[in-house]
């Protein structure tokens, strides 16, 4: 009876040594992944468990996040697009798989919050100081961009340490001034319905948009009813998921990895590559190819582990810039006219396709464009939003010319003056 017992005992033993053999080969195997490149395809892989569609727009943007844990390689995005398109649902997303400490979420911030939060006191400078080095700032909704136009000099980094004046109600001696040092530079997320961008802030920001594409609505439901109807079973699903796992193991290993500057050996091959598709070039391209570096900088840090170091330097590769480039490419166009994609969309699939549909010889109406969108988007335009925050931006950026109408001197046609990329209604 004891042999038998022993024999069973045996049988187990060795049958959860496979076990943990099975396992540790897993662990070893996730561990190598960890290590492993991670270029636009498979950040975009990982993403996808929960951001359908959108490949450019959620690769810059964890590139974004990712680019905060340096010391100059941040760079800014600015989600602009209508109301429930899916701007602060990308950015939260994404800013789930950072740890919370580094991450600061508002859902509204007056124009001037910033300069009145207190986080310590320099005696030696009677000064007020908010330390934002290697911060991620998430502006969720913002109706407008007062803010921004106050944070200007620390979105463009123009100085790591930004001083401010300010006057603050006290009960006993009315108001004081105070100093305000904002300190570091935070990659910042900008999410706002507004269309119309200011010049200033348009050149501190990558603009991007939302898809809005059926398919990918279509899957948004389809993850959203599971997400609200099983949570339990969602979340499970999700946590269980190892490359997202690994990926959030790899963002908290670069944070703690201190790296300071990230080293571009090549710049004549970012140089080259930059000017080749460009024959004439114009005063905004400087500030798009400091993007294009900053880009190769984000996936050198999302891949430190296999990149050179010295000391607290690592120097991005040649895959990096390949990498960078690719997503340019796909991101460029918009940055091209200082507008957000959504209004360049909106151009080709109904101000385009309206002024063609007439032949394209008589500018159009603005009722006549309201009506289009409606019919391509599925949803209104309001007058005013037309007036307002669509028309000038694409004026500006040269697009349209708004016209007497020679029948009522008292409204405008639009006319269509660059015929770019597909002009077809879906």
């Amino acid at each position: 009876m004891r042999s038998q017992n022993f024999r069973a005992r045996f049988r187990t033993a060795s049958s959860n040594r496979r076990k943990f053999i099975i396992i540790m080969d897993m662990e070893n195997q996730q561990s190598n992944d960890l290590l492993s490149e991670l270029g636009p395809n498979e950040i975009a892989d990982i993403l996808d468990l929960t951001i359908k569609a959108d490949r450019a727009n959620k690769i810059a943007t964890l590139l974004c996040m990712v680019s905060a844990f340096s010391e100059e390689s941040q760079f800014n995005i600015s989600f602009n697009a209508p109301s429930s398109s899916g701007k602060s649902y990308i950015a939260l997303e994404i800013a789930a798989l950072f740890p919370p400490e580094s991450v600061l979420k508002l859902a509204y911030a007056s124009p001037t919050a910033f300069f009145h939060e207190q986080v310590s006191f320099d005696k030696e400078r009677n000064a007020h100081v908010v330390d934002l080095a290697r911060r991620i700032i998430v502006f969720v909704d913002m109706p407008h961009t007062d803010l921004l136009a106050r944070l200007r000099p620390l979105l463009s980094h123009d100085e790591r340490e930004v001083h401010a004046k300010i006057t603050d109600k006290t009960k006993s001696a009315g108001l004081r001034a105070k100093t305000v040092i904002i300190r570091g530079f935070p990659s910042v997320i900008f999410c706002t319905a507004g269309l119309k961008t200011d010049e200033q802030e348009a050149t501190r920001f990558l603009l991007l948009s939302p898809e809005t594409s059926q398919g990918k609505i279509r899957d948004a439901i389809k993850l959203g009813v599971w997400r609200a109807t099983n949570p339990e079973e969602f979340s499970t699903w999700l946590n269980a998921a190892p490359r997202r796992r690994l990926l959030m193991r790899r963002i908290e290993a670069l944070r703690n990895s201190n790296i300071r500057w990230v080293r571009i050996a090549d710049g004549r091959k970012i140089e080259q590559r930059f000017l080749e598709t460009r024959k004439t070039l114009k005063p905004r391209h400087a500030r798009d190819v400091r993007r294009v570096i900053s880009l190769v900088q984000a996936f050198a840090l999302l891949n430190f582990p296999h990149r050179e170091r010295d000391g607290e330097d690592i120097t991005a590769s040649a895959n990096d810039i390949d990498w960078a480039f690719e997503s340019w490419d796909q991101l460029s166009e918009a940055q091209e006219y200082d507008i957000a994609p959504y209004l360049l969309q909106l151009y080709r699939e109904v101000i385009i396709a309206e002024w063609r549909s007439y032949g394209g010889t008589r500018g159009i109406t603005s009722g006549e464009i309201i009506k289009a969108h409606h019919i391509v988007y599925g949803r209104p335009l309001p007058d005013w939003q037309l007036r307002q925050q669509v028309l000038p931006p694409l004026e500006s950026a040269g697009l349209i010319s708004l016209e007497a109408d020679p029948n009522d001197k008292r409204r405008k046609l639009v006319v269509p003056l660059a015929l770019i990329g597909p002009e077809t209604r879906p």
